[in-house]
């Protein structure tokens, strides 16, 4: 990718992705934007993979092996309480630049893997209607399972904000994680009915490199992944950790296309399949996903099976859905993904736009 690319990549994620979202991160990016050797870091990743989040996420992980360095200060991940000032840059600009070899080394041979917990609250309405639609306990095969948080949806506990009824309790009540959304209803709109439980028979993870959370490094990558001005991510991330560790899904690694009928054939074909993909199949080029949902599709001919998606528009349901206009990005506004739910009919695929949706998992869209 060239560094012009790059520079591109970083002022748009300033511009759309950390906007309201991350002041720190907004500043970093528009900075590093305008610096070719801070920029140039991000072109030893392969093109795919050269997300402005995986600089920063390498530069995390070699704050996290400094502890004590004046950076720290301005990470409230790892307790910094100072705000943006004059000094934020040029610090962080002679760290990196500092440790080039270090990060060049990182961004090389790592991706962003933000296996964010708090999208669990976005899936769950979701994976409960394709549930319900079932009738019977399902089986949940995540792909992009990154180490395998989403797995344990129905393990948390969901409050839900609403202006028509207060706040929507459902999960189980004794759980040592709980997680906030704002659900807003699109003019029209009706509120949906969250079932309080959902009962998941199995559950399988499949990733190109998933996530063993007893590796200590692997399990300080996924924390570093998680933006440094956020420290309740980091909390809720530590907390759905502990709790995966008691109990783990079965990982296995492999690609998402080749390797997807190989890991469904792990869950017992008399249980009901519901897929699920969050945010990963940005990674996947155009044709890539067409021969995904494909894979899908043959899939779905052998077994009943769901496919419950939380990504942008293009990169997911626009396969499915097409002409759906209304979905896509408008330039200027803040970022939303869409949460779909496909299920195929015979040669037939219904599919259904059910909300827009934060990068985080903070708040939903319900729509009409």
């Amino acid at each position: 990718m060239t560094l012009d690319e790059i520079r591109q990549r970083l002022r748009r994620f300033a511009e759309v992705e950390a906007a309201g979202e991350s002041p720190l991160y907004e500043h970093l990016a528009r900075r590093a934007a305008e610096d070719d050797e801070v920029a140039s870091l991000l072109t030893a990743a392969e093109d795919r993979f050269a997300h402005p989040t995986l600089l920063f996420a390498a530069a995390h992980r070699a704050l996290q092996a400094e502890p004590f360095h004046e950076l720290v200060n301005y990470y409230p991940s790892m307790g910094g309480s100072y705000g943006l000032d004059s000094g934020t840059w040029p610090l962080f600009r002679s760290f990196v630049v500092e440790r080039a070899e270090k990060i060049r080394a990182l961004v090389a041979t790592r991706t962003t893997q933000t296996n964010e917990v708090r999208r669990a609250a976005l899936l769950y309405p979701a994976v409960a209607l394709a549930a319900k639609q079932a009738g019977v306990p399902i089986g949940l095969l995540e792909v992009g399972c990154s180490a395998g948080l989403l797995l344990n949806l129905d393990r948390y506990a969901y409050r839900y904000q609403t202006e028509q009824s207060g706040q929507v309790v459902v999960g189980p009540t004794k759980t040592p994680l709980g997680l906030h959304c704002a659900l807003e209803l699109q003019p029209g709109a009706m509120l949906p009915t969250i079932p309080k439980k959902i009962t998941v028979a199995e559950r399988v993870g499949l990733d190109r490199a998933p996530v063993d959370l007893a590796d200590e490094e692997a399990a300080a990558w996924l924390e570093a992944c998680i933006w440094a001005d956020q420290p309740e991510r980091q909390r809720l991330f530590s907390t759905a950790a502990a709790l995966q560790r008691k109990s783990p899904p079965r990982l296995v690694e492999g690609d998402a296309i080749d390797d997807l009928a190989a890991a469904a054939e792990l869950i017992p074909v008399s249980v009901p399949l519901v897929v699920i993909t969050s945010h990963v199949l940005a990674y996947l080029s155009a044709p890539q996903r067409k021969e995904f949902v494909a894979a899908l599709a043959a899939l779905a001919a052998t077994r009943p099976l769901w496919w419950v998606s939380d990504d942008s528009y293009q990169g997911s349901l626009v396969e499915v859905l097409p002409d759906r206009v209304d979905l896509a990005p408008v330039p200027g506004q803040p970022a939303f993904s869409t949460l779909g739910l496909t299920r195929w009919d015979g040669p037939h695929v219904l599919s259904v736009a059910l909300a827009r949706t934060a990068m985080h998992g903070e708040r939903m869209v319900w729509l009409a």
